[in-house]
């Protein structure tokens, strides 16, 4: 069996299909079990209902940038091995996503409006860091990740103690995100300059302040 090896163009316009498509079409279903499953739905007031229903927005919202973020970064990745996790990383932040649009469905609210700036905007941040090379690429995974894992731990402070199917989800997210990090400093990422992590930081707090309401 012949594999077929992707020239950069080919690339390019696999992942501006997947944008577009991420834009216009619903994303795929989620590969492993949905945490909240087998967590009872406790009786949440309007205002916990809400709350929570914020807080998941901005949760999906982030999913959305980490998916368009490492399809970026892949498509200039110089190592096939890396490019490939890169890929792979991708396709598990599709759990994330689905996991996150389902609960919202559940609490009767809906996706961020702004989702396609988010991950255009992503998407580009994620070229440059392709761009910069190989193990500045892992490291912008790495600092990202442990930035949602702080975002998450947050967000489990910030939720009403009875929403318990919101918490099994964000919980599940945390576990996740942290391996992602791990594995990509141990693929060969290096840790980003101080300014670096100080943009990416103000940039997250303008996103998720954002998404809380749009």
């Amino acid at each position: 069996m012949v594999t077929r090896e992707y020239s950069l163009v080919d690339r390019f316009i696999l992942r501006l299909d997947r944008r577009i498509g991420g834009v216009f079409k619903p994303h795929p279903p989620a590969r492993n079990p949905y945490p909240a499953a087998n967590v009872r739905e406790a009786g949440l007031d309007e205002a916990e209902r809400r709350h929570s229903a914020c807080l998941m927005r901005v949760n999906h919202a982030g999913e959305v940038s980490a998916q368009a973020l490492y399809q970026g970064q892949s498509l200039f990745s110089r190592d096939a091995a890396i490019r490939q996790r890169l890929q792979q990383s991708a396709s598990e932040e599709v759990d994330h996503l689905d996991w996150c649009r389902q609960r919202l469905e559940e609490l009767g609210d809906r996706t961020s409006f702004l989702n396609p700036l988010w991950g255009s905007g992503s998407f580009s941040i994620g070229v440059l860091a392709g761009l910069a090379g190989d193990k500045w690429s892992l490291g912008f995974i790495a600092e990202t990740e442990r930035q949602v894992v702080r975002h998450l731990q947050r967000h489990l402070q910030r939720l009403p103690a009875a929403d318990t199917r919101s918490r099994a989800i964000l919980e599940q997210m945390v576990e996740d995100e942290a391996r992602h990090g791990e594995s990509a400093m141990e693929s060969g990422g290096v840790e980003l300059p101080y300014p670096v992590r100080v943009l990416m930081t103000a940039c997250s707090k303008v996103m998720t302040g954002t998404a809380y309401y749009l």
